[in-house]
């Protein structure tokens, strides 16, 4: 496991990661298979998706606070609710194919960090599943 941190700068932010990711990967010898990217935390997420126009992740974000308010009746003493609420819908993993040690994403896709409770620093947990041969 291949283990990469990334600061964020705001409470809600979907950060681009596909980068600083494909530069782990660089570190290691080139293979054909899978990558699971995990966020370990609970008020972390990843997903993909556009990456092209940064007006996408602006929705997500909006959407995604106006479906899951920062301030409701919520009973979680930390205050936080919300943001562990928006981290369960979008998910602490996601598998992206790998070729030749290089990310195999479609045109427009990019892996993305989804802070819900920033700012703060993140770490991102790289696995490797590689083809069997």
């Amino acid at each position: 496991m291949v283990k990469i941190s990334i600061t964020t700068s705001r409470r809600t932010e979907l950060v681009p990661v596909s980068r600083p990711i494909q530069a782990a990967l660089n570190t290691l010898p080139a293979w054909d298979g899978l990558l699971n990217i995990h966020s370990p935390h609970t008020t972390a997420g990843v997903t993909v998706n556009e990456q092209a126009d940064p007006d996408v992740a602006a929705d997500m974000e909006q959407a995604l606070a106006k479906l899951v308010p920062w301030h409701a009746n919520y009973a979680h003493a930390e205050g936080n609710s919300a943001a562990h609420i928006q981290t369960a819908l979008i998910g602490t993993s996601v598998m992206v194919p790998v070729q030749k040690g290089r990310l195999a994403l479609g045109t427009w896709q990019g892996i993305f960090l989804c802070e819900f409770d920033g700012p703060r620093t993140r770490e991102l947990w790289l696995t490797p599943i590689k083809e069997a041969t």
